[in-house]
C-alpha cells in the first residue's frame, strides 16, 4: 500500500481482499472528484464510482454510481426499501462517513451505513472507488467491493 492508509484501506487489508490503490495530485480547481479520476488515471468513467450519501426516509443511505451517470433517488429509495430519497447534507454525510466531500469511500465508514453498488459496477472485471481522500482511488473487483462495504447491487443509475 503506497502512502499512508485509509479505513478504507484498513478494512481490505484485514479482509484479505486484493486490491490496487492509486494516488495523484487532486487539483482543487477540478469541479468534478471522479471525473478528475477517470482523466488523471486513464480509466472510462463508467469503471470509476462515485460515492454519494442520500437520506432514504430519515436515514443516511449510500448510492455508489459510475462518475459518468446520475444517482436516481426513486430507484435508491426502493433499493434501500424506502419510499422517497434526497441527497444529504453534505456535512452530515461528513460526520457519519468520517470523510471530507470529493473522498468519501463507501468502505471503512465511521458509521457502518447501508450501501447499494450500480449494478453497472458487476460489468467489468474491476472498478475504481474512493479510498477515503481526495486523489487516492481503490481498484477491486465489484464483487469484492460489494462484499467489503456488506452492499446490495440494485440499478440505481441514470444517464447523467
Amino acid at each position: 500500500m503506497a502512502g499512508r492508509g485509509t479505513a478504507a484501506t484498513a478494512l481490505l487489508e484485514r479482509q484479505g481482499i486484493p486490491h490496487t490503490v492509486h494516488t495523484y495530485a487532486h487539483d482543487p480547481r477540478h469541479e468534478s472528484y471522479g471525473a478528475e479520476a477517470s482523466e488523471v488515471l486513464g480509466v472510462p468513467a463508467r469503471r470509476v464510482l462515485k460515492t454519494l450519501v442520500a437520506d432514504v426516509d430519515g436515514r443516511l443511505t449510500v448510492g455508489v454510481v459510475p462518475v459518468s451517470a446520475q444517482l436516481d433517488l426513486k430507484a435508491l429509495a426502493a433499493a434501500a426499501g424506502g419510499k422517497k430519497a434526497a441527497m444529504a447534507d453534505p456535512a452530515a454525510a461528513e460526520r457519519a462517513t468520517g470523510y471530507v466531500v470529493g473522498g468519501i469511500s463507501p468502505l471503512g465508514q465511521r458509521r457502518r451505513l447501508p450501501v447499494i453498488v450500480d449494478a453497472s459496477a458487476l460489468e467489468f472485471p474491476t472498478v475504481y472507488c474512493s479510498g477515503g481522500r481526495r486523489g487516492l482511488e481503490i481498484e477491486l473487483a465489484p464483487a469484492d467491493l460489494i462484499r467489503a462495504a456488506n452492499a446490495t447491487a440494485a440499478p440505481i443509475s441514470r444517464p447523467a
